[in-house]
């Protein structure tokens, strides 16, 4: 690990680390997605290795929910992530869950998969399903990194 990842990881990211604990353990998850949106995007700011996962991937992102509580987009583009507060046109894959719990038990299971959340009716999608899964993939690898 890098000087600045290592000093990211002990002194900038414990209030974020604080609240994505906390937002994991909370039953309320209406800004779930936009904390765990907002600490991927400081991360690969400062990780060059989890940057990786976005080298040459051009992919946008709308995420929103049934209760209206979820709405939020991420657009990836030339190795930098923007984050949206707002479900933007023209994405790539377009993810509906049910409800904040749904993305929750769909981005942080110890395995998660997609086919079962579609059949439970938890998520339903349009667009690439691929991305889904690099997105779940990533999201996963932040909580391994930051809960243990």
């Amino acid at each position: 690990m890098n000087k600045i990842s290592w000093l990211f990881d002990r002194f900038r990211f414990s209030g974020s680390k604080k609240d994505f604990i906390k937002c994991l353990e909370e039953e309320s998850l209406d800004f779930f997605l936009e904390n765990i949106l907002r600490l991927m995007d400081l991360y690969l700011s400062v990780n060059r290795k989890f940057r990786l996962n976005i080298k040459d991937f051009n992919a946008r992102y709308a995420f929103k929910s049934l209760d209206g509580k979820i709405d939020a987009s991420v657009i990836f583009k030339d190795s930098k992530m923007e984050v949206r507060d707002y479900v933007i046109k023209d994405t790539d894959v377009t993810v509906m869950f049910r409800d904040g719990k749904a993305l929750k038990n769909f981005l942080f299971s110890d395995s998660p998969d997609i086919i079962a959340s579609i059949l439970k009716s938890e998520i339903s999608y349009t667009g690439n399903l691929n991305y889904l899964a690099k997105f779940a993939y990533m999201a996963n690898h932040l909580k391994y990194k930051f809960t243990g």
